[in-house]
């Protein structure tokens, strides 16, 4: 089975302290897997050392598995696709400039001539081809969010009927958007998830990391507090130790529902 899995994974930044400590998480193809935990608990370097951005000091890194160590930046770009928290775009680049920057050149013409209708696809798929001339910098928050989610979607092209593995990252998808973006966005990805993508995503929203994830795994203090299924973790004394919150939650037909007081 496809999978990318990261093993008892220590790291930080560069000669920086340890800030995730002995961390374990796997994403098979097909399946949603939400990082949740407060601000500064490590979920962003997680996500980093899973991706190869960052390097841990102490475990392993697999997609499908072979060793990420192994497997050139060049590859590792046709494998995953990473969306940041913070991504500045300094120069005055369109939307559609910033797209084609996620699209990878297979070195094929069969490949360089879908690009268009790659890029229309995206556009439409993400409600952002009324913006594709409008310069990326005159864009508010949430339109920007979803200029990158489609970069992100793009770099992960492929030919109709192609089985690659492929697996996308993403750090707080959901932040900017209005609630309604936020449902069409998690709805895209279960549809990702559904056509064999593997997809490993943080979110603040404990709803719909609940109620759109097959996994989640909590993080606090740079260590894995809690991983499995959202039915068999969705514990009000977990929430009330991690986030330092008092919680209600309500479960009905299989549909989670939380509240803080």
């Amino acid at each position: 089975m496809a999978y990318f899995e990261g093993i008892e994974m220590t790291g930080g930044y560069g000669n920086g302290p340890d800030i995730i400590s002995s961390c374990s998480v796997e994403v098979n193809k097909g399946e949603i897997v939400s990082i949740l935990g407060p601000n500064g608990a490590g979920k962003s370097s997680l996500l980093n050392i899973l991706s190869g951005s960052i390097v841990s000091h102490e475990g392993n890194v697999f997609y499908d598995e072979e060793n990420i160590n192994n497997i050139s930046i060049q590859k590792r770009a046709f494998i995953r696709s990473v969306m940041s928290q913070n991504q500045h775009i300094v120069f005055d680049f369109s939307v559609r400039d910033i797209i084609e920057m996620g699209w990878l050149d297979k070195g094929n013409i069969k490949y360089s001539n879908n690009i268009n209708n790659a890029i229309i696809g995206v556009l439409n798929d993400c409600e952002i081809a009324h913006l594709e001339k409008r310069k990326f910098n005159t864009l508010s928050g949430g339109e920007q969010r979803r200029v990158h989610f489609a970069r992100s979607l793009i770099q992960l092209w492929r030919e109709s009927g192609n089985k690659d593995s492929k697996y996308l990252m993403l750090d707080e998808p959901t932040s900017n958007l209005d609630l309604s973006h936020q449902i069409k966005l998690m709805n895209m990805l279960k549809k990702l998830a559904n056509d064999g993508v593997g997809i490993l995503l943080i979110l603040h929203d404990l709803n719909l990391a609940f109620n759109f994830s097959d996994y989640i795994a909590i993080i606090k203090n740079g260590k894995l507090f809690a991983y499995d299924k959202p039915l068999n973790i969705i514990n009000k004394n977990i929430l009330e130790d991690v986030f330092e919150l008092t919680f209600n939650v309500d479960i009905i037909d299989n549909k989670i529902n939380v509240n803080y007081i």
